[in-house]
């Protein structure tokens, strides 16, 4: 009974946090977008309505569920007969493990945190090694894409020259993406016995994960196209080669900031011009994100500027086996099944670990 008040007590703190009548009138509102004939004149606008009412309807579902089971245990209870106990305590389990997951989406209330990501792995030094690293990240964080059942799609990928990637951009669109992904931002470590090394020596690899919340809205960011230069060539696969007789590739530089970002993996220049300014407006709303939080920090006088150096997390695969994240010492044995996109471990305790820091 002493666990069944505890769980009904921390349901009622996280219930007061999701705020359901306000869940609900968004729900009514975007449900009313939906019925306009106009909205689908635009195809694509459409379906992200669509994708947001579907997401906000689950969540307002899954929570009055819990809420009917908490009333029904309660009766339960009420009814009290030692024969009821295993029944009782099989059911405040089931609560407490229900509450338990919905505490990393209640800390997820920034203002990008519900939406979609866009994922970059950039290898390191280190040559081949680090680029075949970087394509074990890649389908590392596509696995556990997979196992959240969000879609993954590949915007850019620049192949290794042996083996492995040198870089790779994926749109990763599910509700809470970016929420979740922003703790896998930083510098990824890999130590083990080299497979490209005829010596079989022990090397380290370094890959660095970008994580940037993709833009729905289009006047968050304002671009103008005098800023822009665009530059069209034919996509290449390994070694360089090219690998399309026609130019569909794009890369557009960003002439104020500096910022070059290319898309080459459709076949439509079109398609590739929309990824690629898909991914220049979330490196802008970073860059004006940063700059926001550089200012605060430096009036705080506790700002550092963040570089390439340490990293977030360890892969050790000789001569033990350990992944390890040093922010928040969570570490795992596995490493086998962490490479198979078992990561919620290192998610859950850096959010965890970034309560009251992240919202003050």
């Amino acid at each position: 009974m002493k666990d069944y008040k505890r769980a009904t007590r921390k349901f009622k703190i996280y219930w007061s946090v999701f705020d359901l009548l306000q869940k609900q009138a968004r729900l009514e509102e975007l449900r009313k977008v939906s019925e306009d004939p106009q909205l689908w004149e635009d195809p694509e606008r459409a379906q992200k309505v669509m994708k947001q009412i579907s997401a906000l309807n689950q969540e307002v579902t899954d929570w009055n569920m819990l809420y009917q089971q908490i009333q029904d245990s309660l009766e339960l209870a009420n009814l009290w007969d030692e024969n009821l106990r295993a029944e009782l305590e099989l059911e405040t389990k089931e609560i407490e493990d229900q509450i338990s997951r919905r505490e990393f989406t209640a800390m997820l209330s920034g203002e990008y945190d519900r939406g979609n990501a866009i994922l970059a792995i950039h290898a390191g030094a280190g040559g081949t090694d680090s680029q075949d690293w970087a394509e074990m990240l890649q389908r590392m964080y596509l696995r556990w894409a997979e196992k959240k059942d969000y879609e993954a799609e590949i915007l850019d990928l620049t192949p290794g020259e042996e083996a492995g990637i040198k870089s790779i951009t994926i749109a990763i669109d599910g509700y809470y993406a970016y929420g979740y992904l922003q703790s896998e931002k930083g510098v990824h470590r890999l130590v083990r016995l080299s497979p490209f090394d005829s010596s079989h020596r022990r090397h380290t690899s370094f890959a660095l994960v970008e994580v940037l919340p993709q833009v729905e809205n289009e006047t968050e960011v304002e671009i103008n196209s005098d800023d822009l230069r665009i530059d069209v060539f034919k996509s290449s696969g390994a070694g360089g080669q090219n690998v399309q007789k026609n130019a569909t590739a794009i890369r557009i530089t960003h002439v104020p900031t500096g910022i070059v970002v290319s898309c080459q993996n459709e076949r439509s220049q079109i398609q590739n011009r929309e990824n690629a300014m898909r991914v220049l407006r979330a490196r802008l709303l970073e860059l004006k994100e940063q700059a926001q939080v550089e200012q605060l920090a430096e009036l705080r006088g506790e700002y550092t500027k963040a570089e390439w150096g340490s990293q977030i997390r360890s892969y050790v695969l000789h001569p033990y086996q350990i992944v390890k994240d040093h922010r928040t010492e969570y570490e795992v044995g596995n490493i086998q099944g962490v490479l198979d996109g078992e990561i919620e471990g290192f998610i859950e305790s850096y959010l965890l670990s970034m309560v009251g820091e992240r919202h003050p």
